[in-house]
């Protein structure tokens, strides 16, 4: 198997050329509906197509949600493979949002079927859960060095009912989700210019001063436009580790669709807006 540039290493070039942003393609029902599209494996493909079309050569990753091209069955999947492929052809890297976790060997298949390079839907990095503890994502954490991939494992998401989990308190006196966190800086211990292991922080958490954000590898940040947080709360929230932070914004740009040329001004405003805000930290 051909070994890629780290992913690490190709996310840091292309944030530097194309910006931080992310967006994401996250084709449910509704979102088809605005776009006058039938709930439908067509209506899936229209959508998906003409996203990639707008911003794959634009913006520097591309994160399409899984679920959303699995309720299709087999043939959802098809769309979600060619996606994929086109996405990367044009140059933007994939992060496959699947939040994939498990033990084992079935840990080890979820990681072949979006890691590997000869998969159909090798993706540069996946989304993984880490709360079967975060041993069990070792198979992955092997196949992504080993294929040049990334991992971005979940840490401290957004959604309300994560904290529960994330912020409860180990017998050391750590929380569960800054362990998850020294767990990545000891994966990316050494990388240089940026580790391939990063971390999923929402950008609606507020102030995150009392964990340690600095992983020496990227954070996604969801919650940019539609869930409230703004390119310029970046700052604030991730202090001194927003220079690595990869903001994802879904809806924000996906509402301007079937447009191209308003996906395209709108994917562009928000990397702007994104550049301004990291860059005056």
């Amino acid at each position: 198997m051909t070994v890629m540039e780290p992913f690490g290493a190709r996310l840091r070039r292309a944030m530097d050329e194309r910006g931080p942003l992310c967006v994401g393609i996250d084709p449910h029902a509704s979102l088809l509906a605005e776009w006058g599209l039938n709930d439908d494996v067509a209506g899936l493909e229209r959508f998906s197509r003409t996203v990639v079309e707008a911003v794959a050569d634009r913006v520097a990753v591309l994160k399409p949600q899984s679920a959303f091209f699995e309720r299709f069955g087999s043939r959802g999947v098809a769309v979600l493979e060619k996606s994929v492929q086109e996405a990367r052809a044009a140059g933007a890297l994939v992060v496959m949002d699947a939040k994939r976790g498990d033990i084992g060997s079935t840990m080890a298949a979820y990681a072949e079927s979006f890691l590997h390079k000869d998969a159909p839907l090798f993706s540069d990095a996946l989304t993984v859960s880490p709360y079967l503890g975060y041993g069990s994502l070792k198979p992955a954490v092997d196949l992504a060095r080993e294929s040049g991939a990334g991992l971005f494992v979940l840490a401290l998401t957004s959604n309300p009912e994560g904290g529960e989990i994330q912020h409860a308190v180990r017998g050391d006196g750590r929380s569960v989700g800054a362990t998850m966190l020294a767990h990545l800086a000891a994966e990316n211990a050494g990388e240089e210019p940026l580790g391939s292991f990063g971390a999923v922080v929402g950008a609606t958490l507020g102030d995150l001063s009392t964990y340690d954000l600095g992983i020496n590898g990227p954070l996604l940040a969801p919650g940019i436009g539609a869930q409230g947080a703004t390119p310029a709360d970046l700052p604030r929230v991730f202090g001194a580790a927003v220079g690595d932070v990869v903001p994802s914004v879904s809806r924000g740009v996906l509402r301007h669709g079937p447009d191209v040329a308003a996906l395209r001004t709108a994917a562009d405003r928000f990397a702007a807006e994104i550049r301004t805000a990291v860059t005056a930290s």
